[in-house]
Order: structure tokens, then sequence, then C-alpha cells
């Protein structure tokens, strides 16, 4: 069909995954702290060599584009950017919270008697996520934002729906968001494997990215610190 290498750097979370068309051929991910620019290009090197493919055997690459940590965004795009320059292949960019719907909704009971609305979650510091709203179907029904959780978050949503959240970003709103409705998807985890079958669906429509141009969804600007010198002061 397609052989597809997608990657998804955007989370603490390295994964990296073969496919051909829908189905996943092998998947290398890590959670190791900091690792993503030593081993991303390690595990390509795997996986085709696994498969027994070249470089240039595949049809394209896709990317998970953000939200999501500033440095594993810049690694991971600009690592699918080279590769698609250099085999002068077409590059695919899959919403990151839209994959984890995708991913969440395999995982999670919808023998609920309210429809469900999965609210991925990535943590972006204090009690700030980033965060979308996705019916059953992945329609997205609220749009990616920058939230600060408290106890009235997605209170128009939440009579009406059971509200399913996971991702790194959930696990610290599990004290201030309680409510019957609102239930925390344990053992969840970022993966491009939930990549495929978003990623195969836009290389059949041909939605591809201007690879010159492509940017990754930061959502908010990047603001540098400043680091504090011991011994000086304020004036």
């Amino acid at each position: 069909m397609a052989f597809i290498l997608s990657i998804e750097t955007a989370t603490p979370v390295c994964s990296l995954a073969l496919s051909d068309g829908p189905d996943v051929l092998g998947i290398r991910e890590t959670t190791e702290k900091n690792s993503h620019s030593q081993v991303v290009t390690v595990f390509i090197n795997e996986l085709l060599k696994e498969s027994g493919l070249k470089p240039g055997d595949l049809d394209a690459v896709a990317v998970s584009r953000g939200p999501g940590s500033y440095t594993g965004l810049r690694i991971g795009v600009s690592t699918a950017k080279g590769l698609c320059y250099a085999l002068d292949k077409p590059l695919i960019a899959v919403d990151t919270l839209e994959a984890m719907a995708y991913g969440m909704a395999r995982m999670a009971d919808e023998n609920t008697s309210l429809p469900l609305l999965y609210a991925p979650m990535i943590d972006a510091r204090r009690m700030e996520v980033y965060t979308a709203l996705f019916d059953a179907q992945g329609k997205k029904v609220r749009d990616v934002q920058a939230e600060i959780i408290d106890a009235g978050s997605f209170a128009a949503f939440r009579e009406q729906h059971i509200i399913c959240l996971a991702g790194d970003g959930a696990g610290k709103c599990s004290q201030v968001l309680v409510h019957p409705n609102v239930y925390y998807l344990q053992k969840f985890s970022v993966s491009s494997k939930y990549l495929v079958p978003l990623a195969f669906d836009r290389f059949r429509n041909g939605l591809f990215e201007d690879t010159a141009y492509f940017e990754p969804y930061y959502l908010k600007d990047f603001v540098a610190g400043v680091p504090k010198v011991k011994g000086l002061r304020e004036e």
C-alpha cells in the first residue's frame, strides 16, 4: 500500500512507527528523559533494517505537529523535514491531540449512559495543559487551547457527556477536577502507533504539507528564561 514512517516527539515519549498502509510493521519508543535527539535516528535505522527496507522505499514521512514540548517538536519536525528533503518524499502532519484521542477511544469503555467526549491532555507546566475535546468519531467539538484546569473545567459539556481525560497532563488534574461525569483513563501513553491510521488517511487523500514552510504547532510563544546568578541582586 504505502510505507510511512511516523514520528511522535511532542511529549516526553519518543516514539516511531513504520507502517504499510494502516498496518504497523514495527515500533520503537522510550520514555527516557531528554533522549529524543539521541535515539530518533537510531530508531529509524532499526525500523528500516528490521523491515528489510531502505530509506528510499518510504512513500511518506508523518510527524506529530503539536502542541507539545518546544524541544521535542523541533526535533521531530526537523528530522521529518530532513528525510523528506533528502528522499524527495511528501510530509504528512498529524495533530498530536487528535492522535491521542484516537488512541484513547480504543482503550476507553464506551458502554456508558451518556455519550463520551475525549480530552487528551499534554502537560504545559503548573496547572496548565494543552487540550481539546473530541467525540467518539474523532470529530473535534472544542478547539485546542492552553487551559488552566480547575473545578469548573469542561462545565459546559460534562452534564450531558462523560468526559474522559488522559495524557501526561491529566494526572495533576485529578485533585482539582472531580465530577461524577469525569473519569481518568489510566495507563494511557502517547504513541506513534496512533499516528498511523490518521497519517494513512491523509496520504490517501493527498493531504501533504509544504516541506519548506511547515512549522510545528507550538500553540504558545516560546519564552526563554533568564538564568539567575548567585550573589547578584536586582537594583
